[in-house]
């Protein structure tokens, strides 16, 4: 049996006047909603270049939207009765 489904994703990123860029990535599934969060902080003393700050929050804002949607996996995968997959494995695919 086959399967297919789109996820989509919003990211909003704002910048402050200390330098903080903050970045919310929103997937949106069609059932639910999962938010990450990310922030990045310029350095007074660094140039002025709001794309650096984008980059680092943005990515960090994926990076734990990728942590939450994998603790969910093996939430699920114990709830569906397998045993907790090990480090770095999720139901036999390594990471």
């Amino acid at each position: 049996m086959t399967h297919s489904s789109e996820w989509k994703a919003r990211l909003h990123l704002f910048e402050d006047e200390h330098g903080t860029t903050q970045a919310h990535v929103v997937l949106d599934t069609g059932t639910t909603a999962v938010t990450g969060h990310g922030t990045a902080h310029r350095n007074p003393a660094d140039r002025d270049d709001p794309g650096i700050g984008e980059e680092l929050a943005a990515g960090r804002a994926m990076r734990d939207l990728a942590e939450k949607l994998l603790n969910a996996a093996e939430r699920d995968i114990e709830h569906a009765g397998s045993p907790r997959p090990g480090a770095h494995q999720v139901a036999g695919w390594p990471l």
